[in-house]
């Protein structure tokens, strides 16, 4: 950049040391000028304290300190927070990076000599490595760019040439800087519909917001993050609310080297947020330079104008339900039905709005559920209409076919038409798998979790298949793991608790039952069974679990009586287990169409009275 940029609203003239925004403008002095050039110069790459003072006080002994006074002095001139930097990031024990997004101005007030030698100080010390000569041809495209520089080719130019390739992403949670802590869950829904649009682009593996929620205020580093989840890039940035207005910083880092590779800032009427979202989806599918086919091109397509009551309502209930099995109990999902159900009133043809709300009434946590059901059909029958080309639309529609109308053909051929529409959604895969294995087709359900595996390693759907092929050690691992990501995850430390159960690990079982229950909102059977397992030991706490169990099915608050027929099964009493079985076959419990394949019911299995149930429910013999 070889005369005035702008950085974000800020116009930077280093010609005369001056910085303006919104009319006003402010002097800085010299060497501080001299630092953000040579920050801008290097945008999204972090450079060291002492390359930093090599550059700008070449020839000089002067100590660290004049560096951070330097940079302080551009935070409150620039007002960023070093908490939450916007512009300048301070990277420890490493140095600094500007953050960008920067962009050359034509027609500056003057060049900038001061930016080519404080970056020959800058890079210096690794100019032995560069070529002795260029061709003739060569050298005179590299003088044109560097002297012009038309659209921005340069840039373009060595990111072709030299950028990492990107298989894999995680978006984390985007910051809220609207100033109000009310607004999180704007932020928080527009996280959720940003990975809903990359999760359509193929050949992009995209981590679920699940796994992503609990780097929502880490501490960790990028390249930490990075290995934990197993993914190339990062997306991180900030989402401001302002009356009418949405401002979106999104940015995309090659997490191994924290390298940036792309960022911008994105203002729009507070109507047009979710499009955003797909510009975003774009852009970053243009970065990692995917090829999208026209279905992805038109999934990505701007969506419908849609009032703001609704949007709102929409976004409050993507954020209550996310809440689900974080720490907080059964009144999110309730919330969230809520929220959906207020989208839809306020706009009638809100597709989304109907895919998320059957999908809450679906949830385990949700009081009543039985109730429900005619409406989550409703929901999803009124999505298809609106949506006939949403893969989630058919997974959802396949997953109720499946479990509730245990309707093989129809939900085969909805599983394959999600998979069809979105290749690279892991959750689709992960049900197919299970109706696979339902139909007795073991090999061909291990391929499809494999494949979701190899989509997203960290969703815990994937050891229900580990727990069904008895491989406990692998599953304990994997949920183990897991769980350092998402201490908080209700349903993986119920799943944890079945592993270490069969495996005899009694103790650790009733721990993991314990914390699971209490993360789903039921604190107080949580309790009971761990004095009773203090008391009485694990059979003990099995029966008071059962117990527990059955006043919460009979208040509504419980819609699995497969489950309490599972805790007789462990005790030995198969008519008490049976009878309970009978009960969730007579509601139609999801439960049932894994009888063929779940170990809970080995103990069963030879009892005439369970092979007619396998008959009942129309199971492969």
């Amino acid at each position: 950049m070889d005369g005035d940029f702008r950085l974000g609203p800020w116009r930077v003239e280093p010609g005369l040391n001056r910085i303006s925004c919104n009319g006003s403008s402010l002097r800085l002095e010299p060497k501080v000028m001299e630092v953000l050039v040579c920050l801008a110069h290097h945008a999204g790459e972090t450079l060291s304290k002492e390359q930093l003072l090599q550059a700008v006080w070449a020839g000089t002994f002067v100590t660290d300190d004049v560096l951070t006074r330097s940079v302080s002095e551009l935070r409150r001139v620039l007002e960023d927070d070093p908490k939450e930097p916007r512009y300048i990031q301070t990277i420890p024990k490493r140095g600094y990076r500007l953050l960008g997004p920067v962009e050359v101005v034509s027609g500056g007030s003057s060049p900038d000599s001061v930016v080519r030698a404080r970056d020959t100080a800058v890079a210096g010390h690794s100019r032995w490595m560069r070529p002795v000569a260029l061709g003739g041809v060569t050298a005179l495209l590299l003088g044109f760019l560097a002297a012009f520089n038309p659209g921005n080719v340069r840039a373009r130019f060595w990111i072709t040439s030299s950028a990492p390739q990107i298989h894999s992403l995680a978006v984390l949670p985007l910051k809220n800087l609207s100033g109000d802590p009310a607004q999180d869950y704007f932020a928080a829904g527009m996280t959720d519909e940003l990975i809903t649009y990359l999760s359509q682009l193929g050949g992009l593996r995209v981590i679920s917001y699940t796994s992503t929620y609990t780097y929502k205020d880490t501490r960790k580093t990028l390249p930490e993050i990075a290995r934990e989840l197993g993914v190339d890039a990062v997306v991180e940035g900030s989402v401001q609310r302002m009356g009418q207005r949405v401002r979106v910083n999104a940015q995309l880092v090659y997490a191994p080297q924290e390298t940036h590779l792309w960022a911008q800032s994105y203002d729009r009427d507070l109507l047009d947020s979710l499009s955003v979202q797909s510009t975003v989806a774009s852009a970053i599918a243009d970065q990692v330079r995917i090829k999208l086919t026209p279905a992805e091109q038109a999934r990505l397509q701007t969506p419908r104008p849609m009032n703001l009551k609704a949007l709102d309502a929409y976004l409050k209930g993507v954020d209550h339900l996310n809440h689900v099995g974080h720490g907080f109990g059964g009144e999110e999902v309730t919330m969230a039905a809520e929220s959906f159900q207020e989208a839809i009133a306020q706009d009638p043809g809100f597709a989304a709005a109907y895919v998320k709300l059957a999908e809450t009434y679906g949830n385990e946590a949700l009081p009543y559920p039985m109730e429900s059901l005619p409406f989550q059909r409703a929901a999803i029958e009124k999505a298809l209409s609106l949506a006939p080309n949403s893969s989630q639309v058919h997974l959802a529609r396949g997953y109720f076919r499946f479990t509730r109308d245990w309707d093989w053909r129809e939900s085969e051929a909805e599983f394959k038409r999600a998979l069809e529409l979105n290749p690279d959604d892991p959750q689709a895969h992960v049900a197919f798998a299970e109706y696979l294995e339902a139909m007795g087709r073991l090999e061909d359900a291990m391929q499809e979790r494999q494949r979701a595996r190899d989509l997203d390693p960290t969703i815990a759907e994937l050891c229900t298949g580990f727990f069904r092929a008895k491989q406990y050690d692998l599953g304990i691992q994997i949920l183990k793991k897991r769980l350092d990501i998402t201490p908080n995850d209700g349903g993986t430390h119920l799943q944890l608790s079945d592993f270490y159960a069969y495996k005899g690990m009694e103790e650790d079982s009733i721990a993991e039952m314990q914390r699971g229950a209490a993360l789903f909102g039921f604190e107080e059977a949580a309790q009971h069974v761990g004095h009773a397992f203090s008391a009485s030991g694990y059979r003990g706490a099995l029966r008071v679990l059962a117990k527990d169990m059955e006043q919460a099915y009979r208040q509504g608050r419980l819609d699995r009586p497969d489950a309490v027929a599972e805790v007789y099964t462990r005790l030995g009493e198969k008519d008490e287990a049976f009878r309970w079985l009978e009960r969730a076959y007579g509601e139609r419990n999801p439960a049932m169409v894994f009888l063929n394949v779940e170990p809970f019911w080995d103990p069963l299995r030879s009892d005439p009275r369970f092979k007619d149930l396998v008959r009942r429910v129309g199971l492969p013999q």
